[in-house]
């Protein structure tokens, strides 16, 4: 079984040295001698925290970025990223995969809720990459017979693979939205996830126009209402977005245990609404994560940015300074992302699934050094993060990343294509 050490890490304020063995963290200590295969000193001027978790994300859209901008939600989607999207292949999904994992793991995340087209190319992406990831079965009932079709056959591979042999792989059931999937789907979805022991992953309440369609046609339900009636409403369900909730609504998401994607910096860009973080969060006590969303709709892939916003735009909008502290902001884009799909990992501790990232703290964003978190929340960017490991393996070190030169190359090729079609 492989070992690597790191050595002189700042760890909870004090220098320590971390043995990982194979996928775990071993040991922790004020210092460890011996060898091991593989050792980073840190030399007591980086700290070690856990990696993020982006539980909502639209992986290969990285292929979209600045292609459709400044415009609302549905003219968005139906106007120009659904015709973009109907073009793309499965070597390009492996290749917009591949730049986003890249883009990620620079900005210390490891692991990914992707909902997306094309999945085994992800999931090779995944693969190779080292990361982990949730894939999700992506069901779309409005699309034309031979994109169905496709999907259909797509679904059941990824499903009958159970995304690969590595373990950093997961299969999530991803109906897009109460608005582009149909009852009977749904409710099968429901039943088929509990017979898979498989999360949920879906759009709700993204939009004023979905909850007022959704009370039209379902007697005066609500998306988060109309889901529970029909079973999908659960602790393995991730709703996404969820900036139009009622006091019902959270309540309900309280009571059944179901997570919250909360993605700030796409909201706002699209004005798709603000999500009622200290009601549902710091009042309720509901499961709430952070996600990226795609990088056509962001436009970057960064947690560090998602967290500021999720802090911000809790406060500007409760007119509570103390809304989304720092340490909970922090909690729910790590441990709390983790958790949300089963991974023991998102805390470094003995025992646990060796996942972590090295932050340089002599960088200038990150003095001075009262509060690490503070200045991981509120001024870092991605610039901060020199190492990344996860399942215990070291995917970048210092800045450094295998094949990134030809992944930039692949995903400049892809999109010179799809401009040209």
């Amino acid at each position: 079984m492989s070992t690597l050490l790191l050595k002189n890490v700042i760890l909870d304020g004090k220098t320590a040295d971390v043995l990982v063995e194979g996928n775990r963290f071993k040991r922790i200590a004020s210092e460890i001698a011996g060898e091991a295969d593989r050792v980073i000193d840190a030399g007591g001027r980086k700290a070690l925290i856990p990696p993020f978790y982006n539980t909502h994300t639209h992986a290969a859209m990285t292929l979209l970025r600045g292609y459709a901008d400044d415009m609302e939600l549905f003219t968005w989607l139906n106007d120009y990223i659904w015709p973009a999207e109907a073009k793309l292949t499965e070597e390009d999904v492996y290749c917009g995969t591949r730049l986003a994992i890249l883009e990620m793991i620079r900005s210390g995340t490891v692991f990914f809720s992707d909902m997306y087209w094309h999945q085994r190319g992800a999931v090779r992406a995944a693969e190779e990459m080292g990361v982990r990831a949730a894939i999700g079965l992506l069901y779309l009932s409005g699309s034309d017979g031979e994109v169905l079709e496709r999907n259909r056959r797509s679904n059941e591979e990824l499903l009958a693979s159970r995304g690969g042999n590595s373990g950093r792989i997961q299969i999530t059931y991803a109906p897009h939205a109460i608005y582009t999937v149909s009852e009977p789907v749904l409710r099968r979805i429901a039943e088929e996830a509990c017979a898979n022991d498989l999360a949920i992953h879906i759009h709700a309440s993204e939009t004023s126009r979905e909850v007022e369609e959704c009370k039209a046609a379902h007697d005066g339900l609500t998306p988060i209402e109309y889901l529970d009636r029909l079973g999908i409403l659960g602790r393995r369900t991730v709703l996404a977005h969820c900036t139009h909730l009622t006091d019902h609504d959270i309540e309900l998401i309280r009571e059944r245990r179901a997570v919250i994607a909360h993605m700030p910096c796409s909201n706002m860009k699209l004005c798709s609404g603000a999500f009622r973080f200290h009601d549902a969060f710091d009042l309720a006590g509901c499961r709430v994560t952070i996600g990226t969303d795609g990088a056509s709709s962001n436009n970057n892939l960064s947690m560090l940015d998602e967290m500021k916003f999720a802090a911000l735009l809790a406060k500007h909008e409760s007119g509570l300074p103390t809304a989304a502290r720092d340490a909970d902001v922090f909690n729910l884009a790590t441990r709390c992302g983790a958790e949300a799909y089963g991974i023991d990992a998102g805390v470094i501790a003995e025992g646990k699934l060796a996942d972590a990232v090295l932050v340089k703290l002599d960088h200038p964003q990150m003095t001075g050094d009262y509060n690490l978190v503070a200045n991981l929340v509120y001024s870092a960017d991605s610039s901060v993060i020199d190492t990344v490991v996860c399942d215990g393996r070291v995917l970048m070190e210092s800045g450094r990343i295998e094949n990134e030169t030809e992944i930039l190359e692949q995903a400049r090729a892809c999109c010179r294509k799809l401009g040209r079609s």
